[in-house]
């Protein structure tokens, strides 16, 4: 008798372990999910503050009609994107626009001077600053389910009931190497 309560007790303790796994993948592909929504928030709001910016310009740098269909090219095809990988080369390439746009933007005085293109562009940087952050938290949301699916024993339990890994959000060369140099300050 005491053979099979041994034997019960594992199987009650193993059947606990193996919900408690589930559970934990369930949390952790949740919360992957609550992170990339918080990443496509920000980009909506970013892409619905551009067209604003482009008809603002539009009307000081009247002779940057390429430099505006680039934005609004590449704004458009980052509406569009579908998948991790390939909304964050849209949206670089719209980060790398947008870059463009403010550089053109510094020799127009009239134009820096505008409230509505300053407000603009406070507006566009706080919401840069906000998807910043939400890629962090996503990718860190990524990690942790992505490091689970790999460790054992809960990456059994992940295969059996089909959970997968998901892609991290990356900057490009570009952004990466603005965000690891140091912002010049002239006085």
């Amino acid at each position: 008798m005491s053979g099979f309560l041994i034997l019960v007790i594992a199987i009650v303790v193993v059947a606990f372990a193996v919900v408690a796994m589930y559970n934990g993948l369930v949390r952790k592909k949740n919360e992957a999910q609550e992170a990339w929504s918080g990443i496509e928030v920000q980009m909506k709001r970013r892409h619905d503050l551009i067209p604003n910016l482009v008809n603002t310009v539009k009307g000081y740098a009247t002779h940057e009609k390429e430099l505006l269909e680039n934005v609004t090219k590449a704004r458009s095809e980052a509406v569009s994107a579908k998948g991790v990988v390939n909304q964050a080369d849209k949206e670089n390439m719209l980060s790398s626009t947008l870059r463009s746009l403010f550089a053109v933007a510094e020799n127009y005085p009239d134009l820096k001077a505008d409230a509505n293109f300053r407000q603009l562009q406070t507006e566009l940087t706080d919401t840069e600053d906000k998807l910043m952050s939400a890629r962090r938290f996503y990718n860190s949301a990524v990690k942790s389910l992505n490091v689970a699916l790999e460790s054992f024993p809960s990456n059994v339990i992940g295969n059996m009931f089909g959970f997968v890994k998901r892609e991290f959000f990356e900057l490009d060369e570009g952004e990466r190497a603005a965000a690891e140099k140091p912002p010049k300050v002239e006085f």
